[in-house]
């Protein structure tokens, strides 16, 4: 059986903040602004997983009201939700990705991602597309305030 889910998540960019996509952290002069590390990309990653499965969403599972979330890795949080989808008696086949940025250019470090996401993900690399965007020089993420990120999960329970 398969089940098919999709996740969206916006940051804005500022200063004085790392900015974290991936998991890889990214030399830019601003960074995403969130209750976490604002990792769009793994944020956009766990709403599709979450729901593929009908579980709610990222905020459902990690308030930003909660404390526990501050400032934390976003990693762990996918780790957590990868658990939640085990538990469930489901594996990830495959994941499809956008990041749309305007700045700075993501190419380079598309490998580096892919990597870090099949690691702690459990899955081959080459379960998982990544492709970058831009909006070009359009709103909030064409003027350079926001990273956007979108994320196709296809997960499958593997009858006995």
């Amino acid at each position: 059986m398969y089940r098919i889910g999709l996740g969206y998540d916006i940051h804005k960019l500022d200063y004085n903040r790392d900015l974290i996509i991936g998991g890889i952290k990214i030399p830019y002069e601003k960074g995403l602004v969130g209750h976490s590390d604002a990792d769009v990309l793994i944020h956009a990653i766990i709403d599709a997983m979450f729901g593929a499965l009908a579980l709610g969403d990222i905020g459902t599972h990690f308030p930003d009201t909660d404390n526990e979330y501050k400032d934390v890795s976003s990693i762990l949080l996918l780790k957590r939700a990868l658990q939640l989808i085990n538990d469930e008696g489901y594996t990830i086949n495959n994941i499809d990705c956008n990041i749309i940025v305007q700045e700075p250019k993501m190419k380079p470090y598309i490998p580096k991602i892919r990597e870090k996401l099949a690691k702690e993900l459990m899955i081959d690399i080459n379960l998982i597309s990544i492709k970058a965007k831009t909006n070009e020089q359009m709103d909030a993420v064409g003027e350079k305030k926001a990273i956007e990120a979108q994320a196709i999960v296809m997960l499958r329970k593997d009858m006995q």
